[in-house]
Formats: C-alpha cells, structure tokens, sequence
C-alpha cells in the first residue's frame, strides 16, 4: 500500500493529511502559521508539527510516503524556493514538490488535473496549470504590483463610500448608515472622527456589510462588488493567456473568503464574463474541500497514479479537518 502527504501551510494553520493510494484519509495534523515571509522559524517548527503528529497517528515512517507535496503561503519567487528547499528538506521524506498554495487550492476545487484558481480573501492571486503541467501565478503581491481588490480592500472602500457619501463627495449610498453601524458608532461623523483619532483601518468584517447593502439593491454597493468580480475575471484572462488555454475546457476555480462565503451573485457573473472573452469553454467551481486536498491529489499523481472518481469522492469529504486534525 502506497501512503501520500499533502501539507497546506498558511499565514494562520497548516494542515497535514496522510492518504492511502485509495484516497482514504489515514491521519491529519495541524500546527500554526507556516508562511515563511511572516516568521520563517516558527513556520518551520509549526509545518513540521503538523506533519510530525500525522505521521505519528498514521504508524508511519518518512520512507513509507511515497510522495509528499507542499502548497505554502509565500512560495512564490525563487528567493522564497532558496529559504523554503531546505526547510522541507530537513523533514527528511525521500521524494517531495513545493508549490504556491494557490496551487493546491486550484486542485482541491476541480476533477481535472489542469485549470486557473481566482483567489479572493485578505488580498487576491491567481494561477493556472495547463494539459502539460506548464505553471503560472499572476499577482499576489499588492496593489503596487498590479493586483486590485481583495478584502482589505473591499472593506476600505465600502467604508470610504460611508464618508463620501456622507460629506456629499460621493453617492448615496445605505453604507452611510450600514458601516458605522456595524462598527459600533450611532453615525458616520462619530465613526470618522474615531477612527482619524485612533489612526484605525477598518477591519475585514465590513465586507460582510457590503454584501448585505448590495443584497438590498445599494447601487455603491453593487458597483464596488462588481468591478472586483471584473478584475479577478481580468487576471484569469491573463492566466489563460500565458497558459495558452483559450480553447481548453477547464474548470475557473473560485477560493477565498470573499468568493466562498459572500453572496456569489454580485461577484461571480463578471468574473466569468471577463475569463471567457479569452476562453469561453471555462466554467465556475467553487473550492469547497480543504486546500490541503489539493495537495494530496498533487502528491498522487505526481507518483504515477490516475485519480479516479471514487478516489475524489473520498477525499471530497474533507471539507473541514477541524475535528480530524486535533492535537493528540
């Protein structure tokens, strides 16, 4: 019997997941942040927790995982790779891949072994892997880099409409009353002077306002939403481009906070509008299982093996490790 791990390092948890080559889970483990670029000795002591406590609750030794593959948060220059190859290496199993989390987030949400991810939570990235396992990442460095969007920004903006629209520079907007209210603050005038005083940026959750304004047909709302749904469409285009998958059929998988828990209908239409201007064979799929699955399919089938539909059916029942993954 062949064994396979899949790790997800995060900037807040990695998740290890030992399978058989039947896709049947065998032991999980967890540990905190595992993203380098935020405490690169603590992601190492954490990643290798993870790791060590599946492989203690699994009965297993590093030669009995016939391949083990790394999806982590910040893998994404070659000045990461120099930090990161010999971090893994130390774990001391025979044959291992890192690769970019997003990577294993696009293989987690499509029964295909090809396709582009569009990832919106704090911040976006997207990537894309194509019939020859060529690879591609497009973003994922900040707005001076060229991304737009994500929720740090979506929440700054809904809260920036709240003023504008309150001092008359803006359009109305329901967000004048929305924001300071979710905030905790009777008006927009308590809450501007607060946070001016306080020198706050407003937290992620007004995100969640923004799709309650939109929902009740808010025009500011509505339009902000949009145009990020247009911008990560944009960025899979540009995905498709490199890739040269204008006339592949292949899943647009959709991860991140923003795209999985808000309303899809006010993001999700322009991203597929503006992804199939360069491949109008693609479809959305919404990640719905752990990233970490990705990882383990990887892992598989860079091994030789052909992922089967009962394989997937297996590990698709991953969708939270919270209770499998607990310390021993």
């Amino acid at each position: 019997m062949a064994y396979y791990l899949g790790v997800d390092a995060g900037g807040s948890k990695t998740y290890a997941v030992i399978t058989d080559e039947t896709g049947r889970l065998i032991a999980a483990g967890k540990g905190g942040n595992g993203n380098h670029q935020i405490d690169a000795s603590a992601a190492q002591r954490n990643i290798e927790h993870a790791v060590m406590q599946a492989m203690r609750k699994a009965g297993l030794k590093r030669e009995d995982i016939a391949f083990a593959w790394f999806g982590m948060a910040g893998a994404d220059r070659e000045a990461d790779f120099l930090v990161l190859r010999p971090m893994i290496a130390q774990l001391g199993f025979p044959r291992t891949e890192i690769v970019c989390d997003t990577i294993i987030a696009l293989r987690a949400g499509t029964n295909k072994p090809y396709g582009v991810v569009s990832i919106c939570g704090t911040g976006t990235n997207c990537a894309g892997i194509s019939p020859g396992g060529d690879m591609w990442q497009c973003g994922g460095f900040g707005y001076h880099y060229g991304d737009y969007g994500g929720g740090s920004w979506l929440a700054l903006e809904a809260f920036r409409a709240a003023v504008r629209g309150w001092e008359g520079r803006g359009d109305p907007t329901l967000l004048t009353e929305a924001v300071p209210g979710a905030l905790g603050y009777p008006s927009v005038e308590r809450m501007f002077h607060s946070y001016l005083d306080s020198n706050q940026r407003p937290p992620l959750d007004v995100v969640r306002t923004l799709f309650e304004t939109a929902a009740q047909g808010d025009l500011v709302s509505l339009e902000l939403l949009r145009r990020q749904g247009a911008e990560l469409g944009i960025a899979a285009r540009a995905v498709v481009n490199r890739l040269g998958l204008h006339d592949t059929v292949f899943d647009l998988v959709l991860a991140g906070s923003v795209l999985t828990r808000g309303d899809g209908r006010y993001v999700h239409p322009y991203i597929l509008e503006e992804a199939r201007k360069a491949a109008p064979n693609c479809s959305l799929a919404v990640l719905t299982v752990e990233p970490v699955v990705g990882a383990v399919l990887l892992a598989m089938e860079k091994d030789g093996l052909q992922v089967t539909e009962q394989m997937s059916k297996k590990l698709a029942e991953l969708s939270s490790l919270e209770g499998v993954a607990a310390d021993e």
